[in-house]
């Protein structure tokens, strides 16, 4: 059991969730700092089929990631370290501000700091989105990368597809994908191992 990588997952993930104001939606751009920046426990794809794959799973996105990249870099204990410090520290602030916030909710200056957080939360979003966008870019090209990203914004938007099941059909599309690059050295190898 390494002490530092138990250290270390429980302080990413309580940073993120503490930081991450709005729900597990806020949090992942704070995720994916910790995870993939700071302690570079996965790269970019790696966490993006992380989230793809919490995203088509139900339940809260942030609990599904800590469990996951927990485990991955810690084992079973990481886990378990990884959501208790994206669940406790929120349950024990919802005890000690519930009535904190049950008198002031109403106030003009708690519902501006939430609405001021908002677009905060967007731009992060956002940049998370464009992130990806560039890594898809890089393994697509880009017409690909741009088609698909066309494809699944009329799904959602136009046709009212839920966004799970997108992912769900990106993610047979992947599975069944096969660049052609790779088909060609798949195809050298073979005519190469004939001779």
């Amino acid at each position: 059991m390494d002490l530092k990588v138990q250290r270390d997952l429980f302080i990413g993930f309580f940073r993120s969730t503490m930081l991450g104001y709005g729900g597990g939606p806020s949090a992942i751009p704070l995720v994916h700092a910790e995870v993939v920046k700071r302690y570079r426990w996965m790269n970019d794809e790696e966490f993006s089929d992380v989230l793809a794959l919490g995203n088509t799973l139900p339940g809260p996105i942030a609990t599904k990631m800590a469990g996951y990249i927990g485990y991955r870099v810690g084992g079973t204990l990481g886990m378990i370290n990884a959501l208790v410090a994206t669940v406790l520290p929120t349950v024990i602030l919802m005890i000690v501000l519930i009535g904190f916030l049950a008198a002031f909710r109403d106030s003009k200056i708690v519902q501006g700091m939430t609405q001021a957080v908002s677009p905060v939360v967007g731009v992060m979003l956002a940049t998370l989105a464009y992130d990806f966008f560039k890594q898809s870019k890089k393994n697509l090209g880009w017409t690909k990368a741009c088609v698909l990203s066309l494809i699944s914004v009329a799904a959602f938007v136009l046709l009212n597809i839920h966004p799970a099941l997108i992912i769900t059909f990106f993610m047979v599309y992947a599975l069944l994908y096969k660049p052609s690059k790779e088909k060609k050295q798949d195809h050298q190898k073979s005519v190469s191992g004939g001779m």
